[in-house]
């Protein structure tokens, strides 16, 4: 795919959203009517992908502040998670950047834009010193949660085995080393 036609940028309160449908009724409406409004409580942050020879959104996300914290029923995740991390830097929390969403437009998918995106995104945090943050998180829905696997995400718990979303997280060491 030649990403070279598509434009990226972050919404703004007067950002016009083009036509964009992933086909996901919630990952939908939020881009519609939550982006602005999360924007302006300085909840979370949205970045649009845009194809402008089309006048359409190929793909969005969302970045907000987010902490790993140590779950005492989690212990062995606690201690797996903590063996990377040099003794005297060891904590109950860990600061992380979560995917509040990310959705790819129907029309674009199986292009590896999803993938671009999450390269992106690291490559944000890890490399470019956004935020200073260890980690990034995603409460991933059942049926994205292949897709994050594939991308180096592993999962925080076991205790939302059975649930519509997994918390699921990504180490950005491992992406500098």
């Amino acid at each position: 795919m030649d990403f070279s036609k598509f434009t990226f940028r972050q919404i703004e309160s007067h950002t016009e959203i083009k036509s964009f449908d992933c086909g996901d009724a919630d990952l939908n409406d939020f881009l519609v009517s939550d982006a602005k409004n999360y924007l302006r409580a300085m909840m979370a942050l949205t970045y649009l992908l845009e194809d402008n020879a089309e006048c359409k959104t190929v793909a969005y996300y969302s970045l907000l502040n987010d902490k790993i914290v140590f779950d005492p029923d989690e212990r062995q995740f606690w201690n797996r998670l903590n063996r990377r991390i040099v003794n005297s830097n060891r904590r109950k929390e860990y600061p992380a950047v979560k995917i509040g969403r990310l959705a790819v437009s129907k029309e674009y998918a199986g292009n590896h834009i999803g993938e671009a995106i999450l390269l992106q995104i690291k490559h944000m945090f890890a490399t470019m010193r956004r935020s200073a943050c260890r980690f990034i998180t995603v409460d991933a829905y059942s049926a994205a949660v292949p897709f994050y696997e594939r991308c180096g995400f592993m999962f925080l718990s076991e205790k939302d085995k059975k649930s519509k979303t997994r918390a699921m997280y990504f180490d950005l060491y491992n992406f500098i080393e």
